[in-house]
């Protein structure tokens, strides 16, 4: 029996491409989609946005959807809830399974020090990071990394988003001693084409 393609996507911080690996991946495994947790902008999330990417991945209901655009322990705060552990139950998928993350490790989930990072690690899923080239995405990956392995989260490998920064992805590459699954470009249209194109140069292996 094949072994199926089980991942947690997680970005260096927000707005780095995240959701557009996690359609590229998704669609290269003809995989199942899942996000956690959905912070604002509900009438375009991340899964419709998925959904409307994509042609071969099932888009699962978001685990909890929140009605602001902010950190999501203040999100929850305003729409009277308080998240805890037990309302991220991973779904149980007999196949390739994507889990998108929201922003970065230490974004907060509420008051008491619950962090994505707890669930993550909760979740014990291999993480494959997202790093977008800008000044200071060094050091933001550089923590990331740090912050997973000293949890024992397994991490699968480095997606690079942009233009090939050789300097930038050999002093992570090397530092870490992780490797690079593929490097994305950026465009200024996102399109199932691009998608699909770019799964198809997707590999895992």
């Amino acid at each position: 029996m094949n072994k199926h393609h089980q991942y947690f996507i997680s970005g260096i911080g927000t707005d780095v491409g995240k959701t557009i690996v996690s359609a590229i991946v998704s669609e290269a495994l003809e995989a199942t989609y899942w996000k956690p947790i959905q912070a604002g902008d509900l009438v375009n999330s991340d899964s419709i946005k998925i959904k409307n990417l994509t042609e071969n991945v099932t888009v699962l209901k978001e685990g909890v959807k929140l009605s602001q655009a902010m950190s999501p322990h203040a999100a929850a705060r305003i729409d009277g809830v308080k998240l805890g552990v037990l309302d991220f139950s991973l779904p149980k998928i007999d196949g390739n399974f994507i889990v998108e993350g929201a922003g970065g490790l230490m974004v907060p989930l509420n008051s008491d020090g619950l962090m994505i990072a707890d669930i993550i690690e909760e979740f014990k899923l291999p993480v494959i990071i997202v790093s977008r080239h800008y000044l200071g995405s060094i050091n933001h990956t550089l923590l990331t990394v740090e912050v997973l392995k000293n949890r024992g989260v397994v991490i699968k490998g480095i997606v690079f988003v942009g233009q090939e920064n050789r300097d930038t992805e050999e002093i992570i590459l090397s530092t870490t001693g992780l490797k690079m699954i593929a490097r994305i470009p950026e465009v200024n249209v996102i399109t199932k084409e691009f998608i699909k194109e770019q799964a198809n140069l997707f590999s895992l292996d």
